[in-house]
């Protein structure tokens, strides 16, 4: 039946279409993303992970960056500053992180740190504050004061030289020594440099004698001013010296030079920065020392360093290897997978401390970066080897690997130009957990003691935390840094390992959220 509304129609509202008027033909506007582009873009939307980057980015310049900002290094060790609280210039003037620690002594007690400040200025007391509680003084003792003087046999040209520093800078490194036989007694204490004054042994150890106002007694050695001492002392004097006709004696004669009494403080900013001249201006730990007085900031930040390169280094051959030995097992299957696949199982069942031990047997002149690294890549790539091999074969009868196979294309072709891709983004993920895996597995072992890594200016984290558990609830900054560093890398490697693993996911690819 003809339809009458079309046909009032005019002939010359009918026109033809035109080819470039067609919609559907219309070219598209939007630009082509590359894969990698795709996967940046996908990444960037799961923000635990941007997070979890930045943190490894931050670790990875620390690891790299720290060595270079600071003066020390693995091997320095200075054990006078044992167990040196950490300290920051810019919280100096308060009670955080400014190296002390609240204290609350007896009398006794503290007047042994109150007065080396007050012969030295440098104030073990800090400031010289303290309160009284009863009996009790509490105040804030300085880690980095408390060693105060020392006994120093020193030979006759260091003697002259450090003379030679005081004259030119105006700062008093040698004191007025004490004499045997007002030391004190206790054999414990006789050779304590602080005690310059008077004491008396007591069953409990040595006790300091104080005067009617209740002020210690100074006993330094001494003569007559005019007489000739035979300490061949020439530089400047304390305060006091020379006062009453009486001159102090600043050293003891002995078969091999002198035997001097030095605030240990001045003497180790004399022997860097003066004799030594190693950019170590003055002792300064950001971190704190170790129970070896050892830098903890140099000794995380070169561990780290080492744990990073170590681990990327097995990572990539891991992945090189196990990549192509499961791509082989996942492909071919069949009598080729069997075999492969029972090697596998019996390096994957020999324990690897029994792998590293007998390794460091038979391998004792390698040295333990290599007895390790060898006995990680003994079976670390069988894991990836296993990934690998399961999505060969989730992927190798899929339509377009048939396709590819039909139109005459070759194993490895197919295997690494078709097949490979779709497994990147699990691939890509393993080897990203691979690295704190391994080193989790470094930590492990250099904690337990199973392999040594600490020689020289190597060292690691592990070494670090088995040093720091002894003085967990006395010294707690000497494993408490290392375990934040750890804590922090499983955890950030954690979340941007579940990023990649989206972001390589062909299947996702263009899709919004």
């Amino acid at each position: 039946m003809e339809n009458k509304a079309y046909a009032n129609i005019p002939k010359e509202k009918f026109n033809f279409v035109k080819g470039r008027d067609r919609s559907h033909d219309a070219k598209l506007e939007t630009k082509a993303r590359s894969y990698m582009r795709d996967a940046f873009s996908r990444f960037c939307k799961n923000k635990a992970s941007v997070v979890g980057a930045v943190i490894i980015i931050a670790l990875v310049l620390f690891a790299i960056i720290a060595p270079f900002c600071t003066p020390y290094t693995a091997a320095y060790n200075d054990t006078y500053f044992r167990f040196t609280l950490p300290k920051n210039e810019l919280f100096a003037q308060t009670n955080f992180w400014d190296g002390c620690s609240a204290e609350s002594m007896n009398k006794q007690s503290f007047d042994y740190y109150y007065y080396m400040g007050e012969e030295t200025g440098h104030n073990a007391v800090k400031n010289q504050q303290y309160q009284k509680r009863g009996s009790l003084y509490s105040f804030r003792l300085d880690s980095y004061h408390k060693t105060g003087c020392i006994y120093y046999n020193a030979e006759e040209w260091e003697y002259e030289l450090i003379q030679q520093y005081q004259d030119e800078t105006n700062i008093q490194v040698i004191y007025p020594t004490v004499s045997l036989s007002d030391r004190p007694s206790s054999a414990s204490t006789r050779n304590d440099a602080n005690y310059y004054y008077k004491t008396q042994s007591r069953a409990g150890g040595t006790e300091i004698v104080y005067d009617a106002n209740g002020d210690i007694i100074p006993v330094y050695a001494s003569h007559p001013v005019g007489e000739e001492g035979k300490d061949g002392y020439h530089s400047i004097r304390v305060e006091g010296d020379g006062e009453g006709g009486v001159e102090y004696e600043y050293a003891r004669r002995t078969d091999t030079g002198y035997e001097i009494r030095i605030n240990y403080y001045e003497y180790y900013i004399f022997y860097h920065s003066y004799y030594l001249k190693d950019g170590i201006t003055q002792p300064s730990f950001l971190f704190g020392t170790t129970s070896l007085g050892q830098d903890v900031l140099t000794c995380l930040a070169s561990g780290a360093r080492f744990s990073f390169l170590f681990a990327i280094a097995v990572a990539v051959v891991n992945l090189l290897f196990g990549a192509i030995y499961g791509a082989i097992e996942g492909y071919y299957g069949g009598k080729v997978d069997l075999v492969m696949e029972r090697v596998s199982d019996i390096l994957a069942a020999v324990p690897s401390v029994i792998v590293i031990t007998l390794l460091q047997l038979h391998l004792q002149n390698a040295g333990s970066v290599v007895v390790l690294f060898i006995a990680f890549f003994l079976t670390g790539w069988i894991g990836m080897a296993s990934t690998t091999r399961m999505q060969f074969y989730r992927y190798k009868n899929q339509e377009y690997v048939l396709a590819a196979r039909t139109l005459g294309a070759r194993d490895r072709r197919i295997m690494f130009k078709h097949i490979f891709p779709n497994a990147l983004g699990t691939l890509v993920t393993s080897c990203a957990l691979i690295i704190p895996s391994m080193i989790y597995s470094e930590v492990n072992l250099s904690y337990l003691g199973i392999i040594n890594l600490s020689s020289g200016n190597l060292t690691s984290v592990g070494t670090l935390l088995a040093g720091g558990q002894p003085y967990l609830t006395t010294f707690p900054h000497i494993i408490a840094f290392p375990s934040v560093f750890l804590a922090l890398l499983m955890l950030s490697f954690n979340l941007f390992g579940n990023g990649l693993r989206d972001a390589f996911n062909p299947s996702l690819r263009g899709t919004e959220d």
